[in-house]
């Protein structure tokens, strides 16, 4: 089980949304590398980085800002936000990037995520991001009528490493990740599944410890971590005692 710190990029700072509200943005560090230096420093084993600007625009726009986290830290970085290409794949992974998030591209071009996987093997990730349980794409602006539950179906057997689920209606206002519907999802296919949105106390990370949650690859969290919510220490060791 593991507990990714996040980190979100707007306008090359590290922000945390409301609601998937770019307008609701709380600047938490205006360096990106120094706090995945932070929370590399502090034990974690892995960090999910996301684009936002590049989430809308559909291409990267804080490129440079990954680019300066992947010199500074040795663990594992995955991305997501505004990858639509394989093009953008190669370029990114190699830069160094452990995984590549597709998000809105596996809605509108499925064959595309497949394709990828293929290509490079564990290292293609599906964001399924929902509100409602309903699939919503180009940076959380647009809701879908597609299931979550059906989109992932979709890459079962693709070769896709994990999906990283967020439920939209519980991201940055720490009420508790939405653990039936991640479980839900979880159960329904075999492919590793990553709990994002809401991720709010210790609680959280006390629940991720139970047997019936061991079917997740881990969980995410950003405001949480920053806000001082969670103590990284106690949570990374408490889940290291579930793990052995």
């Amino acid at each position: 089980m593991i507990l990714f710190p996040a980190i979100d990029l707007k306008d090359g700072q590290c922000v945390r949304l409301k609601l998937g509200d770019m307008q609701a943005a709380t600047v938490f560090n205006d360096d990106p590398a120094a706090q995945a230096k932070s929370f590399e420093d502090q034990g974690f084993e892995y960090l999910h980085v996301v684009d936002l600007n590049g989430a809308f625009a559909g291409e990267s726009v804080n490129g440079a800002a990954v680019e300066a986290i992947l010199k500074r830290v040795r663990f594992p970085v995955q991305l997501g936000g505004g990858i639509r290409t394989i093009a953008h794949i190669e370029a990114w992974l190699e830069k160094g990037l452990a995984r590549v998030i597709l998000g809105t591209v596996a809605v509108r071009d499925p064959a595309l995520v497949k394709e990828a996987a293929r290509k490079y093997p564990g290292k293609v990730a599906v964001g399924i991001d929902a509100r409602g349980g309903k699939v919503a794409v180009e940076g959380w602006a647009e809701t879908s009528e597609l299931g979550a539950i059906e989109l992932a179906q979709r890459f079962e057997g693709a070769g896709v490493a994990a999906i990283i689920y967020t439920d939209i209606d519980r991201d940055g206002v720490l009420k508790g990740i939405n653990w039936p519907s991640t479980l839900e999802l979880a159960e329904a296919v075999s492919i590793p599944v990553i709990a994002s949105g809401g991720l709010a106390s210790m609680d959280d990370i006390r629940t991720m410890t139970e047997p019936r949650y061991k079917v997740l690859e881990g969980a995410i969290s950003g405001r949480a971590l920053y806000d001082g919510r969670i103590d990284s220490r106690e949570a990374l060791a408490l889940l290291k005692g579930a793990r052995g």
